[in-house]
């Protein structure tokens, strides 16, 4: 089941109503329910596989609290070895495999969102060792930490100090609530149908013939891609933050204006931010952070950033595309440390440190959107031909291009007009009416045409 189904469309009300109408004991057991359906619409082998993994690690986070010495150890390599080990076995088995020369007989399936709750079990697990949290006792509250359907297939990744407690506590109803979530559904669905699946054909047409592509196309589409991927993940997310906010929870926010950012640093403190402060706090920092010399923080940031890559997908697209990152972050400090002197601060100089970090952005992106490691390498080989003929090809692309661009002011509209702004009531209604009547638009192009595309961070 997905966000922009008609099934979602009518098993998100009748939750809705269904959770505010019964006394606050019986919410948990309808939410998890409602979750395990969620995700048992897709497989229910993986679901198995889910309650499965959420046992395994709810039961030695116990024994990882409860005991100590072998028993204590054995516990925490149990719950990090079977679910890294289910994610290795689906996601990662035929990449290991290829790289060794050898071929699966066996296909397998991956199951939607294992990356996403194996990280939130691992995270809870640890905080357990480490004594920053106490185990959750009650199967049923953590059972649904895991699996709460708004982020449970593509995030944000929560921490157990974050959604446990609101699990937990009785929540009243409230029409604050039912407006700023209203709006997060808005805008989500706004990202996702209206942007992100009408610049998706534009992107694909490039990307699936490299060796055809001109420079011009080529720059385009890898622009638009930074777009639609924004617009397709951070719909994605505010539609789970909408959703999980009429339900009285709120979740992380997962991105803060990323294009915004000046440096690459900054880029990764906006986008995905619970995937990155996740790699921090349980990779980079018991690495040494920066704490061991430059040398060794050189090698921490790239050892995440490729782990980044691979999390993202078994391909060495996704490994050169995470090594892309590491190197920016790493170019960053040695610049730091040469030359300490900074440009004088001002809205030129902003403006021109945002276009660089976009700049090399969307150079990485081409890695990540590329089917094959040779496809990306011809793509870039061909990006200083056919500018002579930019004039004519702008003009054959200009229908194609006005509609998102237009659709890119609106939602431009929707980052400046947060709920709850106090003396933009007018402009706001207007921008409601307008996106609105985009949705509406948006979705019967889509309809009309191949039907709606699936979330891409549904695929990791």
């Amino acid at each position: 089941m997905s966000f922009q189904t008609l099934e979602f469309l009518l098993f998100f009300p009748a939750v809705f109503l269904l959770h505010w109408s019964l006394p606050h004991r019986f919410r948990w057991p309808l939410l998890l329910l409602a979750s395990w359906l969620f995700y048992f619409w897709w497989a229910p082998w993986a679901g198995l596989l889910l309650v499965g993994t959420t046992l395994v690690s709810w039961l030695c986070a116990l024994g990882v609290h409860g005991q100590r010495g072998r028993v204590r150890r054995f516990c925490l390599l149990t719950a990090l070895a079977v679910p890294l080990g289910c994610l290795a076995l689906f996601k990662y088995a035929g990449f290991f495999a290829s790289i060794a020369g050898a071929q699966l007989s066996l296909r397998l399936i991956l199951p939607v969102g294992i990356s996403f709750y194996t990280f939130q079990t691992l995270s809870y697990v640890l905080d357990v060792y480490r004594g920053k949290t106490e185990p959750e006792r009650h199967f049923g509250y953590y059972a649904l930490f895991v699996s709460f359907f708004p982020q449970l297939v593509a995030g944000p990744i929560e921490r157990p100090e974050h959604l446990l407690p609101q699990l937990r506590r009785e929540r009243r109803f409230s029409v604050r609530d039912l407006s700023s979530g209203g709006w997060l559904l808005l805008t989500g669905y706004f990202k996702k149908l209206v942007v992100a699946d009408l610049l998706a054909p534009l992107v694909d047409r490039v990307y699936a013939g490299p060796g055809a592509a001109l420079g011009p196309q080529i720059a385009a589409a890898t622009v638009l891609f930074g777009i639609q991927i924004y617009c397709d993940f951070s719909g994605y997310t505010d539609i789970a933050r909408g959703a999980a906010k009429l339900l009285g929870i709120d979740l992380m926010e997962n991105f803060h204006a990323p294009y915004s950012a000046r440096t690459i640093r900054d880029f990764w403190r906006r986008w995905h931010i619970s995937l990155t402060s996740w790699f921090t706090d349980y990779v980079y920092i018991p690495l040494g952070g920066s704490r061991r010399g430059t040398a060794r923080r050189c090698l921490n940031i790239m050892a995440v950033f490729l782990l980044s890559g691979l999390w993202h997908g078994a391909d060495w697209t996704f490994v050169l595309w995470g090594g892309v990152h590491g190197l920016y972050q790493i170019g960053g400090i040695l610049y730091e440390r040469c030359c300490p002197a900074r440009l004088p601060d001002g809205r030129w100089t902003a403006a021109l440190q945002r276009l660089r970090t976009f700049a090399l952005v969307t150079f990485a992106w081409v890695f990540f959107r590329a089917e094959t490691v040779a496809d990306a390498l011809t793509l870039l080989s061909r990006l200083g031909t056919g500018w002579t003929t930019l004039p004519a090809l702008l003009g054959a692309a200009a229908p194609a291009l006005l509609p998102p661009l237009l659709m890119l002011v609106c939602l431009s509209r929707l980052d400046r007009l947060p709920p709850g702004t106090q003396g933009r009531d007018a402009a706001r209604d207007m921008t409601v009416f307008s996106c609105l009547l985009a949705i509406g638009l948006g979705w019967w192009i889509s309809l009309a045409s191949s039907g709606t595309n699936a979330f891409i961070y549904f695929q990791f």
